[in-house]
This record gives structure tokens, C-alpha cells and sequence, in this order.
């Protein structure tokens, strides 16, 4: 078992493709998380970042399962 393709392979992806997803996933969490950060200090600013990415994240990750990707061994919708 490969670990480099076992856990994309399972959501239904290549590599290539799985590392686009995670890290497409992880940038936009960094973004919002400093986003909010600065909202923590300097409530007038990015009074919507925080709770926007996280939907934006939520609608993204949703239905990332078997009968939507055809994977035989899904582990989650995890990235």
C-alpha cells in the first residue's frame, strides 16, 4: 500500500490532483484564519472573512463521497 495514493485514491483522485485539493484547501484556511485574526484586533476589517471561508470550505468538502466520486473504499471527506 502506497501512502502517497492509498488516502486520494480512496476520495476518489490522483496525487496530483489531491495535492491541488489539499493545498487549494490549506491556503484558503490560512487566509481566512488570518483574516479573522485581523478581525479579532481591528473589528471593522474583514468583518465577514472568517465565517465566509469557512463556508466557502464546508460547501467544497461536502459530498466528497463514494456514490459522488464512484470510489470503492472511501475514508471521508477529509482533503
Amino acid at each position: 500500500m502506497n501512502p502517497f495514493t492509498h488516502h486520494p485514491n480512496a476520495v476518489g483522485e490522483s496525487y496530483g490532483q489531491h495535492f491541488g485539493v489539499a493545498t487549494k484547501f490549506g491556503v484558503t484556511m490560512i487566509v481566512g484564519g488570518v483574516g479573522a485574526i485581523l478581525h479579532g484586533v481591528f473589528p471593522w476589517m474583514f468583518e465577514t472573512t472568517g465565517s465566509r471561508t469557512v463556508k466557502t470550505l464546508y460547501h467544497q468538502i461536502t459530498g466528497r463521497g463514494p456514490t459522488q466520486l464512484g470510489a470503492d473504499e472511501w475514508e471521508g471527506a477529509g482533503v
